[in-house]
């Protein structure tokens, strides 16, 4: 979303009476001063033709101009182990600001090729080796032009910073991962085979996203470049349905839980059901969050699936298959199987995108924690109504999943009574 500028600025803008001290919009946080404060620190990235530092590794496409694409490193000004700027996992816990400061500093060198084309240069070798490194890689890169000043934001990818077309580059030594290496060698295994082997191998589902969105996986005349966003919605995807199909095998829980997490000003319920599975994804966005900056009242969305899944794109987007992915790990894990709601509240304090990744890592982050247990769907609701905002009823009418379960009985509703 790179006019994500225009949210926060325009002549008649309350931002011009406001000048971020009196938070006249509602939001917790300036979201121009964030931003100012991060390009402030960036400004000596974009005077200079070059820039030499220890990528996380990180490595970017682009989507514009499909087939033809942005490739190229993510790289900071700085060496030694910088793993934490591009590895999502790592990021609970962070305030938006230090998210924002940290992935400012990575500028984004690019280079335009079709998808197909692995070979025209040693940029794009250079970059491909990257994405299967599992450490840190040193980088020297030299630019056609001094790099755009601007921190680019979208709620599907992660934060960076300014951005550059490369003329050259050169990479360190590279240890790449041998669980990588060997997925990337074998060009019989289907791309899903080796995203699915790579992940049950315990290889970090961040990792898997940029390998694959470096055209690692596949057969060899089917491999190409994957913009970051899709790849990162794939894999998540992939995953996901992998694990459905094992959960499917287990048996119902026999009891309502109800997990949660808060973060970034973020209010993550996880509600567990003891029927058989379907899942959905309810996000409720306040005014003057990232995504209703100028509503009056509170905006819901949601995207459901039924026992057999769905075959079309979730009109959510790509936080329905991170959430799906996580609550699927944690019933493969635990030998159960469930229906699941998962509701969001975005309060004013979640000023900024950073990522599907939130939603990700907020789910496991709930599920570690031991559940609240409970009997009946009153008593649920009876206890989320201490934690979130939203009331029983809004989050019902807007349910497709919970009006199912109050509405109607199940085969287990039967065996039970």
């Amino acid at each position: 979303m790179e006019q994500a500028d225009s949210l926060f600025t325009g002549s008649n803008s309350i931002c011009v009476v406001c000048r971020g001290a009196k938070l006249l919009c509602g939001k917790a946080r300036c979201p121009v001063l964030v931003k100012f404060y991060s390009r402030a620190k960036v400004k000596p990235l974009t005077e200079n033709l070059g820039i030499d530092g220890s990528s996380p590794p990180g490595v970017f496409v682009g989507r514009i101009g499909y087939p033809y694409v942005s490739v190229g490193p993510l790289i900071p000004p700085e060496h030694g182990d910088t793993m934490l700027l591009d590895t999502p996992e790592m990021w609970l816990g962070k305030s938006i600001d230090d998210i924002v400061d940290f992935r400012s500093q990575l500028v984004r060198g690019k280079h335009l090729v079709h998808i197909r084309d692995f070979e025209s240069s040693k940029i794009i070798e250079a970059t491909r080796e990257m994405a299967l490194c599992k450490n840190p890689v040193d980088v020297e890169a030299e630019f056609l032009k001094k790099p755009a000043a601007r921190l680019v934001l979208d709620d599907e990818v992660q934060p960076f910073g300014p951005t550059a077309p490369l003329k050259k580059m050169d990479i360190g030594n590279t240890k790449f991962d041998s669980r990588m290496e060997k997925a990337t060698n074998d060009t019989d295994m289907l791309a899903r085979d080796a995203v699915i082997e790579l992940y049950d191998k315990g290889t970090m589902v961040s990792g898997i996203q940029r390998a694959f969105s470096a055209g690692s996986f596949g057969e060899g005349k089917a491999r190409r470049f994957v913009p970051t966003r899709w790849s990162i919605t794939a894999v998540d995807s992939m995953i996901g349905a992998n694990l459905m199909e094992k959960m499917k095998d287990n048996p119902v829980i026999n009891e309502y839980m109800v997990f949660e997490s808060w973060q970034l000003d973020n209010r993550f319920v996880v509600l567990m059901i003891p029927r058989a599975w379907s899942y959905e994804l309810i996000e409720a966005w306040y005014p003057n969050t990232v995504w209703n900056p100028f509503g009056k009242d509170v905006a819901i969305m949601s995207s459901s699936e039924g026992y057999n899944g769905r075959t079309a794109y979730a009109e959510i987007g790509g936080c329905y298959y991170a959430g799906r992915l996580a609550v699927n790990e944690y019933l493969v894990k635990e030998k159960r199987q469930a229906r699941v709601v998962i509701l969001r509240e975005a309060h004013p304090g979640y000023i900024m995108p950073v990522g599907v990744w939130n939603v990700r890592e907020n789910v496991r982050e709930a599920l570690r924690n031991p559940p609240h247990r409970f009997q009946t769907l009153d008593d649920v609701f009876g206890y989320i109504s201490t934690r979130l905002v939203i009331g029983k009823e809004r989050w019902i009418q807007e349910s497709t999943v919970l009006k199912e379960t109050k509405y109607q009985k199940g085969l287990e509703d039967f065996f039970r009574t």
